[in-house]
């Protein structure tokens, strides 16, 4: 690879890490190219981007964008990695254990989860991450949480107001 190549794909990954908030850092080693075929073809029907790149080059675009925000990150830059990017914090989390499950194996191995600025590190972290919450998740709890007591309060308004009626004929 030219010093060239190198920095194209240092560019393309610095766009990448900037475009997304949450990415996984995986470590795909011993997947046969026909499962790492089918996990690349999941990730996309589920608006995951899969890259693979040389740690080396990963960390250089990591450092170059931001050195002290993704040094969490660095120690899990080692074996073979493969790249998740994604909007959703637990997409990937849940595309890596149902990968797992169907081929009936420990991997693709997560190393790392950045997520919004918090660093998830270890496979053990997954069942974390898959319990996430998105923002409209939140939100939507919210809602429905300050909607309850509301409701309530219109129904007592209606039924008195009902009352008033029926007392005033």
């Amino acid at each position: 690879m030219t010093k060239q190549e190198k920095n194209e794909v240092i560019e393309i990954l610095k766009g990448k890490f900037g475009q997304y908030n949450n990415f996984y850092i995986t470590n795909t080693e011993s997947l046969s190219v026909e499962q790492i075929t089918k996990l690349r073809r999941i990730c996309f029907d589920k608006n995951v981007e899969m890259k693979v790149a040389k740690n080396t080059l990963i960390r250089k675009a990591l450092e170059q964008l931001d050195e002290n925000r993704y040094q969490s990150t660095f120690d899990s830059l080692n074996g073979v990695t493969a790249l998740m990017f994604s909007e959703s914090a637990k997409q990937p989390a849940l595309i890596l254990t149902d990968f797992r499950k169907s081929i009936n194996a420990e991997r693709p191995v997560l190393k790392a989860a950045f997520i919004d600025g918090d660093v998830f590190v270890g496979d053990n972290q997954l069942s974390v991450l898959k319990g996430l919450k998105s923002k409209n998740d939140l939100i939507g709890e919210i809602i429905g949480l300050l909607q309850s007591p509301a409701k309530r309060v219109l129904a007592g308004l209606l039924h008195h107001h009902e009352k008033q009626a029926a007392a005033a004929e």
